[in-house]
């Protein structure tokens, strides 16, 4: 017991401007219900899937039941979510003929472990069998994991915020949050298209650096190819997410939720743009530079991308990052597809 005078930090109310709760001691609750149900459409109906047979996308989210809160009781953050998901996909094979089906997510919740969400897909009635249903069930299963991953990730750090926790002080601080997912090595792609994750805190920490190149084609001008990485209404197009593009040197630009962020070092229009470049999740201030060139080659045009100081640990994500959220995402969206090197 404290002693007379000596009162309890905890119950000191008087320096407070709203003279209640101290460093959160008692129990706070945060509904999260409304913002869960809108990330949840906004990530579902970001898959996109694609093969030699063809490729199919979520175009419709026809049911989000459910409820999610957040608890703040003794500094201790405590997560609560429990949904049940509906949505509808369309397929269409490379001969052009379309499919349509549904997708079933009936126990997402905290009890369960991403690896352990049933994911049931199927054709809708009298549609013939094709194909794509081995898409939806492997990669279009693997990639909704992963946006319901990014949910959960999201849920514990970008919607934590402001439930701050003051320090004896006076100095506010917000509690670390582990996300504690696990998530498969294919599924991390989708850092580019939804997470918010905050940044690592080993700022100064040397780490090992690759470098690679990849090249496309483009079946269009390069001034319009080049338009695509400028303007940000272009960008959000083709990555179906927000977007911050300032594209002047020294510009910065944020990209699918802050996932990825960077600063444009040279613009020469139609001809190559530099930048430095970096995932949210990489450590802090690291940046890679990448360089992208465009040569005209007559009826399309061939983009070249140099990679350099990208981690080494991360250089198969972000290869196949830039070719399936950059290359791929440009030419579904805007028509410019060509062959693959």
């Amino acid at each position: 017991m404290a002693k007379w005078g000596e009162g309890d930090p905890r119950w000191i109310v008087e320096e407070r401007a709203d003279a209640t709760n101290v460093n959160n001691w008692h129990w706070t609750e945060r509904d999260a219900t409304n913002w869960s149900s809108e990330k949840l459409k906004e990530l579902l109906l970001a898959v996109r899937v694609e093969n030699e047979d063809g490729k199919c996308e979520v175009t419709e989210v026809s049911t989000v039941e459910g409820e999610a809160s957040i608890n703040n009781r003794k500094g201790k953050l405590i997560f609560f979510y429990e949904w049940n998901l509906k949505a509808k996909w369309k397929g269409i094979s490379k001969s052009g003929i379309k499919y349509k089906g549904s997708v079933e997510v009936p126990n997402l919740s905290d009890e369960n472990d991403m690896d352990e969400l049933d994911i049931a897909v199927s054709l809708s009635k009298d549609e013939p069998d094709t194909p794509l249903m081995a898409l939806m069930k492997k990669e279009g299963a693997e990639t909704i994991r992963a946006a319901l991953g990014s949910y959960v990730s999201q849920l514990k750090t970008e919607f934590t915020q402001g439930m701050i926790l003051p320090t004896a002080n006076g100095v506010s601080k917000q509690q670390p949050v582990q996300a504690n997912i696990k998530v498969e090595r294919t599924q991390v792609h989708l850092r580019l298209s939804t997470s918010s994750a905050p940044p690592p805190s080993n700022t100064g920490v040397k780490i090992p650096t690759c470098k690679f190149s990849i090249k496309d084609t483009f079946l269009t001008s390069p001034e319009d190819l080049y338009r695509v990485f400028v303007h940000q209404e272009m960008v959000q197009a083709f990555t179906h997410a927000a977007a911050v593009v300032e594209a002047d040197k020294g510009g910065k630009f944020r990209l699918l939720n802050g996932n990825v962020l960077g600063e444009f070092v040279e613009l020469v229009p139609e001809q190559k743009i530099v930048m430095k470049w970096r995932y949210n999740t990489w450590p802090c201030e690291h940046y890679a530079t990448i360089a992208l060139t465009f040569t005209d080659r007559g009826n399309e045009t061939e983009l070249g991308v140099e990679c350099r100081g990208v981690p080494q640990s991360d250089e198969d994500q972000t290869r196949e990052g830039w070719q399936r959220y950059y290359f791929q995402a440009i030419k579904q969206t805007f028509g410019y597809g060509a062959r693959l090197y």
